[in-house]
Order: structure tokens, then sequence, then C-alpha cells
């Protein structure tokens, strides 16, 4: 059987940023600890059931390292043993919620890539997400991840924040290609209903939507001179450090979810718990979400990725030969520079990647 990714999110974060709609809280209803042993019993729980092997495991939050090294620890060894885990094992770090010797002790148990919430290297944009380590801390965390044997690490970057501009996201562009990292994961900031930042839209001063374009445009030129491929659309990374357990999702494979507002994908089935930590600490099954996996699905994932279709490899996912209209119409979309079109694929440009949902719903 093919091999899944585990994700585990732990929803636990010191503060809310004023962008974030993710799923996260305070521990005042359960300690880390106690939560900790909950994750632990719902993979036995799955494990049973499933009885299939993991080659990722990703920990997604809130703010993963907020719980400690020990419980990522715990929660790592565990997952290894009951699913066979031997492939890339990512831990997602607030750069001002990381303990003392944390990246040994998670590097121990066999973390072997982290993702770093950057944001930004200008400090006074960091101030206005609510971000409170500054850009020493943040050099700090990589050089003592690589000191713990973890070498592949991500940086993120948000785009189109309060007063940014395409200097202070060269500034940061740089900063990242100087550090080395072999990955970056670049997100435009989206208002989020709920948020402080969407009641609040009209105070922010944040760059107009043609600018934001140019800036991931420009970020994209500047990580491409620097070695890293656009292999998808929010992400870029030097040959051979694609984040494996991410390209699960645009691949349309198979990955289990584990904790409040976590998602799953299995056996052509979608499923997932709500938000809502009591809900999962009381042991409850996830709820039922239908079917997954089907030709638009397909479609609408892989085009995402700079790859985009194969028509070889849809032939032989779903028995048929890919349909012609989608290629004319996407030959529309290449003489505007949008697409690419060969006799063996389709694929997004990155300027295509900008409007990508609505070319995908022209598509499909």
């Amino acid at each position: 059987m093919k091999n899944i990714g585990i994700y585990i999110h732990i929803p636990f974060c010191r503060s809310k940023c004023p962008y974030c709609d993710f799923y996260s809280m305070r521990s005042d209803i359960i300690g880390y600890d106690d939560y900790t042993m909950c994750v632990l019993e719902s993979l036995e729980d799955w494990s049973a059931k499933l009885n299939r092997p993991a080659d990722t495991l990703y920990f997604g939050g809130g703010t993963p390292s907020l719980i400690g090294g020990r419980n990522i620890s715990l929660i790592t060894r565990r997952a290894k043993e009951l699913f066979g885990i031997n492939g890339e094992i990512t831990v997602e770090c607030n750069p001002s919620a990381i303990e003392d010797g944390f990246f040994d002790i998670i590097a121990n148990a066999g973390v072997n890539r982290i993702s770093l919430g950057m944001q930004s290297a200008v400090d006074s944009e960091r101030k206005k997400l609510g971000r409170s380590a500054d850009r020493k801390r943040i050099t700090e965390c990589i050089a003592q991840a690589r000191k713990a044997g973890i070498e592949n690490i991500s940086l993120d970057v948000m785009i189109g924040v309060p007063e940014q501009t395409k200097e202070s996201l060269t500034e940061t562009v740089q900063f990242c290609i100087e550090t080395g990292v072999p990955h970056i994961s670049a997100y435009m900031l989206k208002l989020e209903e709920g948020t402080y930042y969407y009641n609040n839209a009209d105070k922010l001063n944040l760059p107009d939507e043609d600018t934001t374009a140019d800036m991931y445009l420009l970020l994209g030129e500047l990580l491409a001179e620097s070695g890293m491929k656009n292999y998808e659309i929010s992400n870029f990374a030097k040959h051979g450090f694609e984040g494996k357990h991410n390209l699960k999702y645009w691949n349309c494979e198979e990955y289990l979810g584990i904790g409040p507002a976590a998602h799953s994908f299995i056996d052509g089935k979608r499923f997932y718990y709500p938000r809502d930590i009591e809900y999962f600490k009381a042991g409850k099954k996830p709820i039922d979400d239908g079917s997954g996996g089907d030709e638009d699905e397909y479609i609408m994932l892989r085009l995402r990725l700079a790859d985009g279709i194969n028509f070889e490899e849809f032939k032989k996912k779903f028995g048929k030969e890919f349909d012609k209209k989608i290629i004319e119409k996407s030959k529309e979309f290449e003489a505007k520079k949008l697409m690419k079109v060969t006799e063996k694929s389709i694929a997004l440009t990155r300027e295509g990647f900008l409007v990508s949902n609505y070319i995908i719903s022209e598509l499909i």
C-alpha cells in the first residue's frame, strides 16, 4: 500500500496574530502534556484502524514549538513506531516560542525539517504582524537548528503586508538568500473574516493589488536568480528540498490529519475534526466530508504545481485521455503568457499563478 502523510495540528498560541484565522487558543482548556496524550491516543487508534505505512509527518498550528521539545519528541517517536515513518518530519516553529535546547531534543527524535515563521525580515513589518522576535532572533534560530543537524529549513514570507514596499520585500528576500536556507514559503496576505485585520482594513495602509502582484513576481525572480525553483504557487526550493508532505496535497495523495480542525483524505474519502478541542479531546469520530480525488479535483490541485498536469500520468490515474477541450482552452491562456502548453502537459506560468483561481474555474 502506498505511504500516507500524517498531519498533527497543535492548536496553541501565546497570542493571536491580527491576520490569522487558523484554529488556535491559549492552553487554558487543556495543558500541553494532556493534549500530547490525546494525540498519542489518536495515533494508536488510527494505526489500528488503517494499518497503513506513512513516510511524512508534519506538525502545524497554532505554534507547535510552544508545546516543547519533549512533547514533540514523544509524538514523533510514537508515530515512527506505529507508522514506520522514515522520511521527512517537519515542525512549524515560531522564533519567539522556542525553548533552550529545543532543536537538539527534536532532532534526536528524528525531526529533520523545520518551518520557521519569519513573515518578514524587516522588524517594523513583523511588529505590525504581531510577531515579537526580531531579525537577530531569527538568525539565532537558524544557527541553532543547523547546529542540531537540521539543514532542511524553510522560512515563511508574507507579501502585501501593511506598509510593505518593493524595497522592503527585497530586503526580506535578500536576507533569506544570505541565510542559505533551501526553502521559502511565500504567501500573499488575505484578509480573513473575523480577524483584526479584516475588521480594521481601512487603517492598515496595505499595498494595492497590482503592487502586491508585482511583489510576488519580484520575489520569484530574486529567488530564481539564487537557484530556487517556484515549484508550487506559494513555495520555492533548491533542488531536492521541495516539501514532500505538502506535495501530497497537490498530488492528490492520501494523508491523515489529527487534532481539531485537521483534515484527512483516505481511501477516496475526505473527513475532518471540527474546530473544537473538546470534541477531539473526547475521542469522537471525525466528520465525513464526502468523496475526493476525482478528475476535477486532481486538475485543480496539480495546476498549483509548476510541473502542472502530465497527460500520460493523468491517463494512468484515470484510465482515459486528458480532455482536449481543456487543452484548447489552455492555449488561449498560453497566448496571454499565463500557461505553458506542450504535447505532454499543461501548466501555469508564474504570472498565471497570480490568477490561478480564475484560470482553473475557466478550465473545469
